[in-house]
């Protein structure tokens, strides 16, 4: 007889902390999941956030095993809602963060769970899963053998690095990585500078947010502090994980003076590279990935990381840097039978987003092609 799991649906509370803490020893990482980023949210009010807790009940006494956080989501008035796996925005890992050993009892928990529930929608998004964690493979055995089949998105592949490998050492990235900082270490003294210290963590984020919002994302009106309510947020989330010492901002300086800025946080043995921005007046510098070179290199020196997760796309510039890759995968699935008209426009919402975003990139790629040759004739003498 396997282990006794029960699940709970609750609103983010602080109680659990130690609970998380034990947990993150064990199980894979995931520094959106945390209590205290959950938590920010719900002061906020930044998103509807059902944190479904599992528990080893046959423990005495009884034992956090999985926690996955989730956000109610709804586009529209009379849109039906859907339950989105990334729990807030500006989340970009979406997978639960669950004991190994406990991974076959623990994901089935979790679907019964919502399935179960009248509170929560049976339309759930699944987008930035994290295809090489073991929580994956155990919700596709477990749709499978429901008879559910997931509707997959999209594929994709996000630059990852371990201290085992993906560093890149060599090559031409390398070789102009030591000519710009060359080139910048002759405007004055340039250093690196990464205050976990909540305090100093909290003033080096001010400098992130006002060189964001003064390069070209502030121009848009894309910044964090462009939008009210994304700044009271992101302080919040920002300052609740710095005081656990779980957030901090990587400051490249020169002259004392941020040029550029990455923020960073913390789960277990990975470290996340959040949030970057520089100041467009060193951009020939390559100042980020000046900054992304020297705080990969600092944090793997030390004992307590052993992985970074980008958080960005394949195209990033960190790809650049390191040959390390992670399968990342978005999905969609209806917990129940039939497939509901929610679920159906939810698929053509999805699945029509996707189209023009590839749409958009094939433009922006045709439009950033060299012309092509003219063909002329040569005349004989």
């Amino acid at each position: 007889m396997g282990p006794m799991i029960s699940v709970t649906i609750d609103s983010p509370d602080p109680d659990i902390g130690p609970h998380w803490d034990d947990l993150i020893t064990r199980a894979s990482s995931n520094v959106f999941m945390n209590p205290a980023a959950l938590r920010a949210a719900c002061e906020t009010n930044f998103a509807g956030i059902r944190m479904l807790l599992a528990w080893e009940e046959g423990a005495a006494p009884r034992r956090l095993v999985g926690i996955w956080a989730l956000q109610v989501r709804k586009i529209a008035p009379l849109w039906p809602a859907v339950l989105e796996a990334l729990p807030y925005n500006y989340a970009f890992l979406s997978s639960p963060v669950v004991d190994p050993a406990f991974i076959d009892e623990v994901i089935p928990a979790f679907f019964a769970a919502i399935e179960k529930s009248p509170l929560l929608p049976k339309v759930v998004s699944l987008k930035s899963l994290d295809a090489e964690c073991p929580s994956y493979p155990a919700m596709l055995k477990i749709l499978a053998q429901r008879g559910i089949a997931p509707l997959v998105l999209s594929e994709t592949a996000r630059p990852f690095v371990t201290r085992e490998f993906g560093v890149k050492r060599s090559g031409s990235t390398r070789k102009k990585l030591r000519q710009d900082w060359n080139r910048l270490a002759a405007l004055g003294s340039v250093d690196v500078v990464n205050d976990r210290t909540p305090d100093g963590a909290r003033q080096a984020f001010e400098s992130f947010l006002a060189l964001e919002k003064a390069s070209w994302k502030g121009a848009q009106g894309t910044a964090l502090l462009s939008d009210p309510r994304d700044a009271a947020f992101v302080r919040q989330l920002f300052q609740n994980l710095a005081a656990q010492h779980n957030a901090s901002v990587a400051l490249l300086r020169v002259d004392g003076e941020a040029i550029a800025a990455q923020v960073l946080m913390y789960c277990g043995i990975t470290a996340y590279t959040w949030k970057t921005a520089f100041d467009a007046k060193y951009s020939k510098y390559s100042p980020g990935t000046l900054l992304i070179d020297r705080i990969t290199d600092e944090l793997f020196a030390g004992p307590d990381i052993l992985a970074i997760n980008s958080c960005a796309a394949e195209e990033s510039f960190m790809a650049q840097l390191w040959a390390g890759r992670r399968t990342m995968v978005d999905m969609l699935v209806h917990l129940g039978p039939g497939k509901s008209l929610g679920y159906r426009l939810e698929a053509a919402r999805q699945l029509g987003y996707q189209r023009l975003r590839s749409l958009r990139e094939r433009l922006r790629n045709r439009s950033s092609a060299p012309p092509p040759k003219k063909l002329g004739m040569v005349l004989p003498r």
